[in-house]
């Protein structure tokens, strides 16, 4: 694959806080690439050095080979952004917003007009293009922010977690809209907090910590670097502690809890749930159900970050 960024031992300081600290990664051509962090981890800090809004203190950061700077105008062109906060004019109808968007790189007035119109149609508000800002939903909203971002036909297109605090409808509209732009050949860099969405559009993910990279892969190679492999739930009653613990002695088993009506186990890579089984059959014990889960990308994150509360 034809790689399109390239970022190299980036370092961005405030003062005596390192945001990112000798942070390196790649975006290649055509692929939807997810880039996750906790708050604070440092992945809006790198997203702004990225398209020249933060000065940083070393590294190295070119686009199509060639160095990203402020005044790297041919390079900007090229970038579309949709921020998390919704970022229209109020006073603008939605298609004076678009407009507005697109003529920061399209001159041309005929063609601007058609970029903006297929922008509108492409998210589905041409019926609400003669409307203010104010009288629309937050979906509505959401989807004028993506046509202000795209009307220009940028080749590589920042999505900061599109999709907060709309409805599923909205949701599912704006997700695939951003399959669609990237079937239509545009490179996707999405954050989110919403792993469901990670894992049903990313080709790679790249997991970042304060401030340094601390995992990069497909899903499945993510799943394959943490230490919960599958969980399992038996729905059985009476099980004593005996044969309980004798489930948590097995090699890759690391919890067991028991509710007296279900045992749910936490366990690596093994023949867990044919040994667990066979313990409890052993035994004569009656099983009703028996589930087995393979772990998600919330379980990866969590595992590789932590479980305490960030600050925003």
């Amino acid at each position: 694959m034809n790689e399109i960024i390239r970022v190299d031992g980036l370092v961005k300081r405030y003062k005596e806080l390192i945001a990112v600290d000798n942070f390196s990664m790649t975006v290649n051509e055509g692929e939807i690439l997810a880039l996750l962090g906790p708050n604070g981890s440092g992945k809006s800090t790198t997203i702004n050095c990225i398209l020249s809004l933060l000065e940083f203190d070393k590294g190295s950061i070119t686009i199509h080979g060639k160095e990203m700077s402020p005044k790297a105008y041919d390079l900007k062109s090229e970038i579309g952004v949709v921020p998390q906060e919704v970022s229209v004019f109020e006073e603008l109808t939605v298609y004076e917003n678009v407009d507005f968007f697109c003529g920061l790189y399209i001159k041309d007035k005929e063609e601007r007009k058609k970029r903006v119109q297929e922008a509108i149609d492409f998210v589905g508000i041409d019926e609400f293009k003669k409307f203010r800002p104010k009288k629309l939903s937050g979906g509505l909203k959401r989807r004028l922010n993506i046509a202000c971002g795209i009307a220009h036909k940028p080749k590589i297109i920042f999505f900061d977690e599109p999709t907060v605090a709309v409805d599923p409808q909205s949701r599912n509209k704006i997700l695939e809209g951003i399959e669609e732009l990237r079937k239509q050949g545009a490179t996707i860099i999405y954050t989110s907090h919403y792993m469901e969405e990670v894992e049903q559009l990313a080709d790679r993910i790249i997991i970042i910590d304060k401030g340094q990279l601390i995992a990069e892969g497909t899903l499945d190679e993510l799943k394959g670097m943490i230490k919960k492999c599958e969980m399992i739930r038996i729905d059985v009653k009476g099980v004593a502690d005996e044969d309980l613990d004798k489930i948590r002695n097995l090699e890759n088993v690391f919890t067991v809890n028991y509710d007296g009506k279900t045992v749910k186990i936490e366990a690596g890579k093994g023949n867990n749930v044919v040994e667990i089984i066979k313990i409890l059959e052993d035994k004569g014990y009656l099983m009703k159900n028996v589930y087995s889960e393979q772990p998600t990308l919330n379980d990866v994150f969590l595992e590789l970050t932590g479980k305490e509360l960030r600050d925003d």
